[in-house]
């Protein structure tokens, strides 16, 4: 027998079925049960699939007990710290970082893609104004469907190339149209002359004509410590594995829609606040908590079995460990806060709740790390971005990864309709 096989044996009738193990470059390996209901007449029973691999992919590796995280191979401190989040977006869509030449392209291709189809910009004009941007982008993608509808013939890689250039660029632009069509304000259109990220912050801030001072909201003029913030965060964001956002993607991607529908719908997903939500959350407790004061009588209500309340930002699905993404963001939050002369009751309450948890047995017992999102929030709210702004920017940053994804899907020759089986317990 071999022992690259998994043999199974159902202990009411004695039959045994055998698998083969397929071997990746890290991690786990996997048992390829796809013969299992024929040979059986069983379906495998995992919810939520905790240990089901839907798929081959060569895009982003995640070891949680060890807190790693990589891209292409390439382990995320180094692309967090070393890298521009356009490079990182070359890495994902083409496999290795692009040279000077290639970067100076894309970035020149970018800032000229930004702009939306004034036909969109009159449709997002009619959408209520009180509407959260997260509806606006998911509707503003899928309309963009409708201007792209050559997208459901890709053939060549310069084809594929196109679309995915097209709905990176188009992305920030989209989200800062949201944002202020929900606060009553003049569109600002993009500015070839700025970069990818400091574009995004220009056409939130700027006042109508593009002067720079302070807009309505008071935010200040954009800093270089700004975007290079920014910048960081799209690229934590920019890809991770298959989480429910990518998953559905995926799966749209099965049925032969058109990729920015793929796309609309991952964004739909990651609306949940179990998932791209989540900093959202992590603010709102924060300011819930109201005062340093208040931080131990919140932590013991986190560690009362009988008390429901339960701290937002730590912990998380796969990592078991330090969560890689929020190290990087610690840092980043105290050299904001450094540079920015940042002293807020925030980021003092959400030290203080760190100390504690790093620190106290129950956490650390149960490996309940701070996450990516106890730091994103906290650091996009002292770069003077909206609440409501907080997913949109994640939806930004997790654009490349998604299309990166939907591509080599439509590549794989063994992709096929996703449809998952159930255990029916009904009359």
């Amino acid at each position: 027998m071999s022992d690259k096989t998994m043999t199974l044996i159902d202990n009411r009738t004695g039959e045994k079925y055998e698998y083969p193990i397929l071997e990746g470059t890290r991690g786990p390996a996997a048992v390829d049960m796809r013969s299992f209901y024929k040979d059986s007449g069983m379906f495998s029973y995992d919810p939520g699939f905790t240990s089901t691999a839907s798929c081959k992919s060569e895009i982003t590796f995640i070891n949680g007990e060890k807190g790693e995280l990589r891209y292409r191979g390439l382990p995320i401190e180094e692309l967090a710290t070393g890298h521009s989040y356009l490079e990182v977006c070359h890495l994902l869509l083409e496999g290795e970082l692009p040279t000077e030449e290639q970067l100076q392209n894309l970035d020149l291709e970018l800032r000229h893609r930004a702009f939306l189809p004034e036909g969109l910009v009159r449709l997002s004009q009619t959408i209520p104004d009180d509407a959260h941007p997260m509806s606006v982008m998911s509707a503003g993608v899928t309309a963009l469907s409708a201007f792209y509808y050559e997208h459901l013939k890709l053939e060549t890689p310069e084809d594929y190339r196109e679309m995915a250039h097209r709905i990176i660029a188009k992305m920030p632009t989209l989200a800062a149209f949201a944002y202020r069509h929900s606060i009553g304000a003049t569109y600002i259109y993009p500015d070839i002359d700025r970069s990818f990220t400091e574009n995004f912050l220009y056409m939130l801030r700027a006042y109508p004509g593009g002067k720079m001072h302070r807009d309505p909201d008071g935010h200040r003029e954009i800093k270089p410590i700004e975007v290079e913030a920014l910048d960081t965060i799209f690229t934590l964001h920019a890809d991770h594995e298959q989480n429910a956002s990518t998953t559905v993607v995926r799966s749209v991607a099965s049925t032969g829609a058109h990729p920015y529908v793929a796309i609309s719908s991952g964004i739909s997903a990651l609306w949940g606040r179990a998932h791209g939500g989540a900093n959202e959350s992590v603010i709102e407790q924060l300011r819930m908590i109201g005062s340093v004061e208040n931080v131990d009588k919140y932590i013991a209500r986190a560690k009362d079995p009988n008390d429901p309340f339960r701290l937002m930002g730590f912990g998380h699905r796969v990592y078991k460990n330090f969560d890689p993404r929020a190290r990087i963001l610690k840092k980043l939050q105290d050299q904001l806060r450094d540079e920015l002369n940042l002293d807020t009751e925030l980021m003092r309450i959400a030290q203080r709740i760190e100390e504690i948890a790093l620190s106290d047995e129950y956490f650390i017992q149960r490996k309940l790390y701070p996450n990516i999102d106890f730091y994103s929030g906290i650091i996009l709210t002292a770069l003077g971005l909206p609440r409501s702004m907080f997913t949109p920017i994640f939806v930004i940053g997790r654009t490349v990864g998604w299309i990166a994804q939907w591509i080599e899907f439509k590549k794989d020759k063994e992709s096929k309709i996703a449809r998952p089986r159930q255990l029916y317990v009904g009359k």
